[in-house]
């Protein structure tokens, strides 16, 4: 199996981070969907699902990537607004403020971000007006996000990174997004929840990394997933996610350096849920259904 590279020994070149690489379900190895991108000392992050804020401490603290530390995230992107790709954002927004972010958020996705974005500031508007009026004294300016509600093309550039918006395909969202990030190193390309799509493929063209889903067949047809009773499992899949199978045709295409594989039905621990895959599994099945190329499985934490 490909391992993750070690972090700091290339801290001014472009690394991909796995903060978490989960699902729906609440598995305590495996935090909700967020992944970043840090190029020296910036950091870059594509969605926020539950732990994204503990995660990033982690990232700076045990990898030595102190771009990740929770008050120097400034630029954030969400590829679409399920609330597994979502929970963590009041964190993100409120928590890193109180421990004196000196900036507010920048944040792109698609839209209906504004009013969520607006929804949670009002939510938390008590919270707020404590910090910021009482004895703690936060900043009245940095618990504030700036939303930019995208569309397809080039929509954040800076001296460090390019990111190209695609559109992606998930069941009866109107609007979702993955995303490819140009450094002066490398292209990482990160496909958010999608069935397969040549606008994957055209975002990748031999990129060095695709991070993609994918849904192994074991899982789909494994009667036992307590979490998907009463779910006609293979067309919800059809309708919304990857397939190993459909994975690897998409690879094939694309010709990515580096498939890693994330927001997986996988379990790290197969004794406590046997009906779950294993990492194995995904790896089994992209590699017998005809995908050659370099694959690793992302787990919470690994740099690439």
């Amino acid at each position: 199996m490909l391992m993750a590279a070690t972090a700091g020994q290339q801290s001014n070149k472009t690394q991909l981070v796995m903060l978490g690489t989960g699902n729906p379900q609440p598995d305590p190895d495996r935090s909700g969907p967020a992944t970043a991108i840090v190029v020296g000392n910036s950091a870059y992050l594509v969605d926020f699902g539950p732990g994204v804020v503990r995660r990033a401490a982690a990232a700076a603290r045990d990898k030595g990537l102190r771009a990740l530390t929770p008050t120097n995230i400034r630029v954030v992107f969400t590829t679409h607004l399920h609330s597994d790709h979502t929970t963590g954002y009041p964190d993100l927004i409120l928590t890193p403020w109180k421990m004196g972010r000196p900036f507010p958020l920048e944040v792109y996705g698609p839209k209906g971000l504004k009013s969520m974005t607006e929804h949670i500031l009002a939510a938390y508007q008590e919270d707020i007006k404590i910090r910021t009026e009482g004895m703690e004294g936060a900043s009245k300016e940095n618990y504030k996000v700036n939303v930019h509600e995208i569309s397809s093309g080039v929509i954040y550039k800076d001296d460090k990174v390019t990111v190209t918006a695609f559109p992606s395909k998930h069941g009866d969202w109107q609007e979702t997004y993955g995303y490819r990030f140009d450094t002066a190193d490398r292209s990482i390309v990160i496909s958010g929840d999608t069935t397969p799509t040549q606008a994957t493929i055209d975002a990748c063209h031999g990129c060095d990394v695709l991070v993609h889903e994918a849904l192994t067949m074991k899982f789909i047809n494994n009667p036992m997933r307590p979490e998907l009773q009463g779910v006609d499992i293979k067309t919800y899949a059809a309708k919304y996610h990857t397939t190993t199978t459909q994975l690897a045709t998409l690879a094939n295409a694309a010709k990515p350096g580096l498939l890693v594989l994330y927001h997986n039905p996988i379990t790290l621990q197969p004794t406590k849920r046997p009906f779950a895959s294993t990492p194995d599994d995904l790896l089994q099945e992209i590699k017998a259904a005809g995908y050659n190329g370099k694959v690793a499985v992302g787990r919470d934490l690994d740099v690439y």
